[in-house]
């Protein structure tokens, strides 16, 4: 049996099947705690996380995505910015959006808020309602679906490639873009390999795309997207906006896949809450954001000390690696009274930090929230008695999943419903 309290959470998959158990015997040692492994610090408070967030003087992203397994070692003889610069330039999966700092990542979050706007957002909620028919279609005569792949994979690569105005004659092309979770960042070990991930195809679609409008202007979206300008009124070129085209198109996919299957876990579990939602499907926006709260789908995010700085009674030196667990401050029980209840009448619910906080908060968190309403609007619409199958899951009460071997990022590997057609 693994023992939580010197359990490595970067390699041990005993940990990723129990992450909520791990997360409270971490909570137990103080909402601020070193691991005692790979420099790392761990933070389970609400308060704590929330200011550590908001801190982008004192932490960098350049290890949000890598975690502990930078490629670079601190030498505290030589300037760390210059260190931190030195390792983003040596590796371009360290140049995203996601790793940028203060003045660049603001830069570069102008031409992303150009793409994702309040019109674009509305054409493509609309557009969902038709996709979702569309693909629960595809297995209504069934009776059964995995919500990982049947519904959920090609639901949000569709809705965001709608976004963005990839062509609808490439739609057979996207949802062929699945990463095997072992490519996937966050992967245990640090062992994932991005120039191998699927979404590489996606990126020299994108350039071909942003490099045609550029050319040969015409009256859509990528056009839109192609010419979207900085706020010093400079072109971006044409890797900058397919870089950031490529990470908007793969972010939110694999977290809004697990953001289904969360939800519909609570669905099955609780067969009362259905029917409300059908009765008052205004109400399926506190079922989202409770969804997310109390089963967030990033479990864990990073930061790396730049300047020494005390947040709570906790000292950061430079060079360490931040771990901040979002699950665990999400069930904070200074923040949020009894935590581990699911509560959709929760008045703080929306204050939950699933999609962050500060400079690096997620973009997409309007789309994931509608995206997540649009399902379960559809589904609960076209299917009744939604139920987690005993067969492949085990009884209520007992249900068996196996979770991603995954450190930042929770969710299942499969999980298969059954249902009666409304």
């Amino acid at each position: 049996m693994t023992d939580l309290a010197t359990a490595d959470v970067f390699t041990d998959n005993a940990v990723a099947q129990k992450p909520f158990d791990y997360f409270e015997d971490l909570r137990a040692r103080g909402p601020i705690t070193p691991l005692g492994l790979h420099n790392v610090i761990g933070v389970t408070g609400y308060d704590e996380g929330v200011a550590i967030y908001k801190d982008d003087v004192h932490f960098s992203a350049i290890n949000t995505v890598t975690g502990p397994y930078l490629p670079m070692d601190y030498d505290p003889s030589k300037p760390i910015d210059d260190q931190i610069d030195a390792c983003r330039n040596a590796n371009a999966y360290l140049g995203t959006i996601m790793t940028q700092d203060e003045v660049e990542h603001a830069r570069a979050k102008t031409i992303l808020n150009g793409i994702i706007t309040p019109a674009r957002l509305k054409a493509n909620e609309q557009y969902m309602y038709g996709l979702a028919d569309q693909i629960i279609d595809e297995f209504i005569d069934k009776g059964t679906f995995n919500v990982v792949t049947d519904f959920g994979a090609p639901f949000a690569q569709l809705t965001v490639a709608d976004l963005m105005g990839v062509p609808k004659e490439d739609n057979e092309m996207v949802r062929s873009l699945s990463a095997d979770p072992s490519q996937l960042p966050g992967s245990l070990g640090g062992t994932f390999d991005m120039t191998t991930n699927p979404l590489a195809r996606m990126g020299m679609a994108f350039y071909q795309y942003i490099a045609e409008r550029r050319a040969a202007p015409r009256d859509d979206i990528l056009t839109r997207m192609a010419e979207q300008r900085y706020d010093d009124g400079t072109l971006p070129t044409v890797e900058e906006v397919v870089g950031l085209a490529t990470f908007l198109f793969g972010a939110g996919q694999d977290t809004t896949v697990q953001l289904f299957a969360s939800m519909l876990r609570q669905l099955s579990d609780d067969p009362d809450l259905a029917d409300r939602l059908r009765a008052d499907p205004a109400r399926i926006a506190d079922f989202v954001d409770e969804t997310l709260r109390l089963f967030g789908t990033s479990k864990s995010t990073f930061r790396y000390v730049r300047r020494p700085v005390t947040v709570g009674d906790f000292t950061f030196e430079p060079g360490q690696h931040v771990m901040l667990n979002t699950l665990a401050m999400n069930r904070d029980p200074r923040r949020f009274d009894d935590p581990a209840k699911f509560d959709i009448d929760r008045k703080n619910g929306r204050t939950h930090v699933a999609f962050g906080r500060g400079l690096h908060a997620c973009a997409g968190a309007p789309l994931a929230r509608a995206e997540g309403r649009v399902a379960v609007e559809r589904m609960l619409a076209r299917m009744k008695n939604i139920r987690i199958s005993d067969a492949k899951h085990g009884p209520r009460g007992a249900r068996q999943f196996t979770y991603l071997p995954n450190y930042s990022l929770f969710g299942v590997t499969e999980q298969w419903m059954e249902f009666d057609p409304a």
